[in-house]
């Protein structure tokens, strides 16, 4: 009889999670896992909950449990692994995320990508290149697949092995299309603005319609002071594509220092327009509002800025 409620209140459970009433379900499974640890589909179905819930280590504890009692139960093993990296435990991660992938060797999931993002974080650079090549089709030995590894290496903010990538592209592509854009961002992490200069002309050299290239030259050379060259990079940036915000960002910012705020004012709020997230168009419009004695209105941009800049902090990797 106890056996039967037991079912039956499982059951409810997997009714609630199919509702999305997580802490509902979780209330319900904890008494029957209390009562039966070994019943069938408990481990699984608190896993599942407490992953929903945002409760990864939890998650990660009973969907072990579970993985051990099925090792062909593909979510519990997918959620282990998702579980793992995102409670910053990659190298616990890829047992689970490599089962996977040999479940689905040809798919391009959310799962494969997070395997090769754990291969990087543990520094498994040939492995997190073959994966990445895959996804992208590209050949795991070509110039592509390295300068594919340099970026997602940029974002996790390991510059070296970025750099090493990038010059590996190099050797077998010299053309290859935004190797230079990249290791020009690499100089701008660095602080090196004038090598970031020369690897943005380099990048134009071999591609003159890349807006990027553009908009980043339009940044350094603003940071150089090189004010009349900034602008003029920027609004080429924006014939290519006026669509980015960044070039509006920051040719208000040089706008700005030039001492002419309308047109700072109308370029920053165009790229408030483009792009509500815009930390730099939000600040620096906050400042030519201070400037002009709009306490209101500049502790408005500045407040929004801050959030922007607390929830930048809060993600993984470079934005």
């Amino acid at each position: 009889m106890l056996a039967q409620q037991d079912d039956d209140v499982l059951a409810t459970a997997r009714a609630l999670l199919r509702k999305g009433k997580n802490r509902e379900a979780i209330a319900r499974l904890s008494e029957v896992a209390a009562r039966r640890p070994q019943i069938k589909g408990v481990n699984h179905e608190l896993g599942v909950a407490f992953y929903r819930e945002g409760e990864y280590l939890e998650a990660a504890k009973y969907l072990q449990n579970a993985w051990k009692e099925n090792p062909e139960d593909r979510d519990a093993a997918q959620l282990l692994g998702l579980s793992f990296y995102s409670s910053g435990r990659p190298a616990e991660a890829i047992p689970a995320l490599e089962r996977v992938r040999s479940w689905h060797p040809d798919a391009n999931i959310d799962a494969i990508y997070i395997l090769g993002l754990c291969y990087v974080m543990v520094t498994r650079y040939p492995e997190a290149r073959r994966i990445f090549a895959q996804l992208y089709g590209v050949e795991a030995d070509s110039a592509a697949a390295h300068l594919l590894l340099a970026r997602m290496l940029l974002r996790q903010g390991f510059d070296p092995a970025a750099e090493r990538e990038i010059n590996s592209g190099l050797l077998i592509s010299p053309q290859l299309p935004l190797a230079h854009l990249a290791l020009g961002e690499l100089s701008v992490y660095g602080g090196n603005y004038e090598r970031a200069v020369q690897e943005f002309e380099a990048e134009l050299a071999l591609n003159p319609a890349c807006a990027p290239a553009l908009t980043h030259l339009g940044e350094v050379c603003w940071r150089l002071s090189r004010d009349e060259d900034s602008e003029k990079f920027l609004r080429r940036s924006i014939s290519l594509d006026s669509t980015a915000s960044e070039p509006y960002a920051v040719l208000g910012k040089v706008l700005l220092r030039a001492g002419q705020p309308a047109l700072a004012e109308k370029n920053l709020h165009r790229a408030i327009t483009l792009d509500p997230g815009s930390y730099t168009a939000h600040y620096f419009l906050g400042q030519l509002y201070r400037d002009q004695g709009k306490v209101e209105a500049a502790e408005r941009e500045m407040k929004a800025a801050a959030r922007i800049q607390q929830l930048q902090a809060s993600n993984a990797g470079r934005n």
